[in-house]
């Protein structure tokens, strides 16, 4: 018996909707991809365009500055600008008192750091505990004295201070045993130091208190509870759990801190009555002292420049730690 082979015809088949739909939905999201992308930068654009204008110029004319000699004489007219290279930054890093303005605002920078964010903590633990209209109290006294212009802020310490007049040496004379009438406190520059970052410290403070009482509000009171029940002590669940959910915050207060302490500059401009000793130099002074006072524009842009790429550095170590706590998490 023979076999016949029967063929059988598939009518060709149609590309699926579903494949079609896929494909033409593809560049469409690549499209919405790529505008969500764009979105942030177009936002920002407007301020980072300011920001290159307002900051941008002077920081380009501030290097270009640090390169070339640029004196009075450059200024007026009378001599052509001159490019040097380096020889501004050789003089600069060869000068020991340039080492010693660098330790002293290092030093300055952080004990003023250190007094900052200690005394906020404790402040914004303080105003997790005490009621509602302390709080407020509270609340108010540290925002009046942030608002607080910085050379009212300065009239009212030098007037605290004061040689003759001074409230604080006339209460400190009520202590048996301290005899502080007409007590100079600028005489020696360590005393007149920690004057003027008791100065910085109190116009710091509010932000860093506040800051941190808005964090401490985000801890989960679950995890401390648990932490209790487990026996931990207070500064074992402050330890264990309050400053690990405040580490990104703290991070940042302590960076902000230390980029704003260490360009601190009327402070102490206005509480030497503008004209700083040679102790009581800093980065930032001792830069406009050399500009405008000894007229070496060159030289006083390659010490601020030179303070730019150390607070720069500040920055980094500042993006570095983010990093790690973005990947923990």
């Amino acid at each position: 018996m023979s076999a016949e082979t029967s063929t059988v015809k598939v009518p060709p088949q149609r590309p699926s909707s579903t494949s079609t739909e896929s494909g033409a939905a593809r560049p469409a999201e690549r499209g919405g991809r790529f505008r969500g992308q764009a979105a942030p930068w177009l936002l920002l654009a407007p301020t980072l365009a300011v920001l290159a204008v307002v900051l941008g110029y002077p920081l380009v004319r501030l290097a270009a500055l640090s390169f070339q000699k640029f004196g009075q004489s450059q200024l007026w007219g009378f001599q052509p600008t001159e490019w040097v290279g380096f020889r501004n930054f050789t003089t600069v890093l060869g000068d020991g008192a340039f080492w010693d303005v660098v330790l002293r605002t290092v030093l300055f920078a952080a004990g003023a750091v250190v007094f900052t964010m200690v005394l906020g903590m404790a402040l914004a633990m303080l105003l997790m505990r005490v009621s509602g209209w302390v709080k407020t109290l509270i609340n108010i006294a540290l925002v009046a004295s942030w608002a607080m212009p910085i050379v009212v802020a300065v009239t009212v310490f030098k007037w605290m201070f004061d040689t003759d007049y001074g409230v604080a040496n006339w209460l400190l004379s009520r202590i048996p045993g301290l005899d502080l009438d007409h007590h100079n406190w600028f005489v020696d520059s360590t005393q007149g130091f920690v004057i003027i970052m008791a100065l910085v410290v109190w116009g710091a403070v509010p932000f860093v208190a506040i800051t941190l009482h808005a964090g401490l509000t985000q801890v989960p009171k679950e995890l401390e509870e648990a932490a209790r029940m487990d026996g931990a002590g207070a500064v074992k669940v402050f330890r264990y759990v309050t400053l690990p959910v405040l580490r990104p915050i703290i991070v940042m207060l302590a960076t902000l801190s230390v980029i704003w302490d260490m360009g601190v500059f009327p402070q102490v401009f206005l509480m030497r009555g503008g004209h700083p000793e040679p102790e009581y130099q800093l980065l930032t002074t001792y830069s406009y002292d050399r500009a405008f006072v000894v007229n070496d524009y060159s030289m006083g842009s390659a010490i601020a420049l030179l303070t730019v790429l150390l607070l720069l550095g500040v920055i980094a170590v500042y993006m570095r730690q983010m990093l790690k706590i973005g990947e923990v998490e």
